[in-house]
């Protein structure tokens, strides 16, 4: 699909990956709808990039209701929906049983409920608007990328939560691909290495240096731009489909 004068979505567009994957569908020639809930960040994207190009919409990705009045405002502000990013989430750190007893519960739930049912949830509603548009090249009519992690193959110790996730997304996605064939929907997955993100930067030398050692070439962590190019490119190669797409530089996760 060319990406010029068509309409994105990003969720978790506000930083990180989700503001690269911004930043580049814009410099393509996209109109972009960032969905997130930090409205300070996103304004501050919302200037650079041009408010003829950008909006921001808040948007708990985990209800409903949220997501629908947020595809709804996308339709009525560009009248269309061709891609969704999906870039919203979040870890928790925690063993199955730790020195304070058991795993919290509701903290598994929500690592659950933002990270694989928001995902769901975004995708299963922007499909719903893509279904909608016009056939373009070889009739297709959207594309959705959603964002896994390396965690849902080889999770460390403590990620139980964010391993559990991620390997939903995994899971998901060529079931979904499947689904949405018949709408002329593509599906894929990006699931990331360690990225040199604002949450990484704040890590300290004790969780960064053993995660650096285990990348192999580059032997470097993962720049957020690189994370977008290959977003760009699934949305312009029509034959990527039903694909987990591993971007890590060879590394495979340590237990700890």
């Amino acid at each position: 699909m060319d990406i010029n004068n068509k309409v994105a979505l990003v969720t978790g567009g506000a930083s990180g990956l989700g503001q690269a994957t911004v930043e580049k569908l814009v410099s393509k020639g996209a109109k972009v709808a960032i969905l997130d809930i930090n409205e300070q960040k996103a304004n501050e994207i919302i200037e650079k990039l041009g408010a003829e190009n950008t909006i921001f919409l808040s948007t708990n990705i985990m209800e409903e209701e949220p997501v629908i009045n947020s595809i709804n405002k996308i339709h009525e502000k560009f009248g269309a929906l061709h891609i969704a990013v999906n870039c919203a989430g979040t870890g928790y750190p925690g063993r199955i049983l730790g020195k304070d007893g058991p795993h919290p519960l509701d903290a598994f739930k929500f690592i659950i409920d933002l990270n694989l049912v928001g995902t769901f949830n975004v995708m299963r509603i922007s499909a719903e608007l893509m279904d909608k548009n016009e056939e373009v090249s070889e009739s297709e009519k959207g594309v959705i990328i959603n964002t896994a992690s390396v965690a849902g193959y080889e999770g460390q110790i403590g990620q139980s939560a964010y391993s559990a996730s991620k390997a939903g997304v995994i899971g998901l996605t060529l079931t979904a691909a499947r689904d949405l064939a018949r709408h002329s929907i593509r599906v894929c997955t990006i699931a990331p290495g360690i990225f040199d993100t604002p949450l990484m930067q704040l890590a300290p030398d004790k969780v960064r240096d053993p995660l650096l050692d285990s990348t192999q070439f580059p032997h470097r962590f993962g720049q957020p731009n690189e994370f977008a190019e290959l977003a760009t490119h699934i949305v312009e190669n029509t034959y990527l489909n039903g694909e987990t797409i591993r971007l890590d530089s060879g590394m495979r996760m340590k237990p700890r």
